[in-house]
């Protein structure tokens, strides 16, 4: 079979999984691309749509609300993946030694991972309940503060609450990926550097994180677009309050298509979201590349 023939299998092979994704991811981001550059709105099912340029953008890119939630969400996306790259890579290397039980923690580590983000964010809210939460009840016992404490109810402490149950839900990810690359690393090379006089973090600087760094860069992409679009743990363990304090962007989109039920201004919030996404992923691809190249 010739290269020609054998590249036109491939296409043939790829054009049903293309023609699904097309259908659907391209064509309703295109439909929402269309809305954005319109005045819809989503109050009777005929109305006249007309089209008004860029108007919904300068709006959208002026708001000091919408642009305060996108503050929050970069705040968000920052600290919760960095303290998941961090607890991650910390736990993979306790797993990744020999000890006695080493089974048993690596099965239940997984379990915050497993347990469905909106079981987990139920479980954090009752866990930091003003009056019967087991966060004030075990700070109370042991000395750290005088009396019960509203959690989510301060608009300042709110969000780095949810970061806490966002961290809790996913660093599992982190540390796996994290542990199944140093499961690779060859015995012999971190044998030798120990031999040569190598302290542990030298080897962990020196051959350890140069070895998991391709993975991490790939699960932290997966967990940057996750974080940056967050919506379901904010909407059942605040609802973006109080005061908005937890607004994020994706509630802020939310918010304006189906409380608001402004479809047009909505879809526009909607793809300034998706193009920030777009760089961020961006962004790691060009990490991920340079790291290739020095390889």
């Amino acid at each position: 079979m010739s290269a020609i023939s054998r590249s036109r299998e491939k296409w043939v092979l790829l054009f049903p999984a293309i023609l699904v994704l097309s259908l659907i991811t391209v064509l309703p981001f295109l439909q929402t691309v269309w809305t954005s550059f319109t005045d819809a709105e989503i109050t009777a099912r005929e109305q006249q749509v007309n089209w008004i340029g860029l108007e919904n953008y300068i709006w959208a890119l002026t708001d000091p609300d919408f642009l305060e939630a996108l503050g929050r969400t970069m705040y968000f996306t920052v600290v919760s993946v960095g303290l998941e790259g961090v607890l991650g890579i910390a736990v993979a290397l306790l797993l990744n030694q020999k000890f006695r039980g080493r089974w048993f923690l690596r099965v239940i580590i997984i379990l915050p991972w497993a347990v469905p983000t909106i079981v987990n964010a139920v479980a954090w809210r009752l866990i930091y309940h003003p009056d019967y939460g087991a966060l004030n009840s075990l700070l109370l016992q042991l000395g750290f503060i005088d009396s019960y404490t509203s959690w989510l109810g301060d608009p300042d402490r709110g969000l780095n609450m949810v970061i806490l149950a966002d961290v809790w839900k996913n660093f599992p990810l982190v540390a796996y990926i994290a542990l199944a690359a140093m499961q690779t690393i060859p015995g012999d090379l971190l044998k030798a550097a120990a031999i040569e006089g190598a302290g542990a973090w030298k080897r962990f600087r020196s051959i350890t994180l140069p070895w998991i760094i391709g993975p991490m860069l790939v699960v932290l992409i997966l967990r940057t677009i996750e974080a940056f679009r967050v919506f379901d743990i904010i909407y059942v363990m605040t609802r973006g309050g109080p005061s908005d304090g937890t607004k994020t962007a994706s509630f802020y989109v939310y918010q304006e298509y189906f409380s608001y039920l402004r479809s047009g201004s909505g879809a526009s919030y909607a793809v300034v979201v998706a193009g920030i996404s777009a760089v961020l992923i961006l962004a790691y691809y060009a990490g991920i590349r340079r790291d290739q190249r020095g390889a």
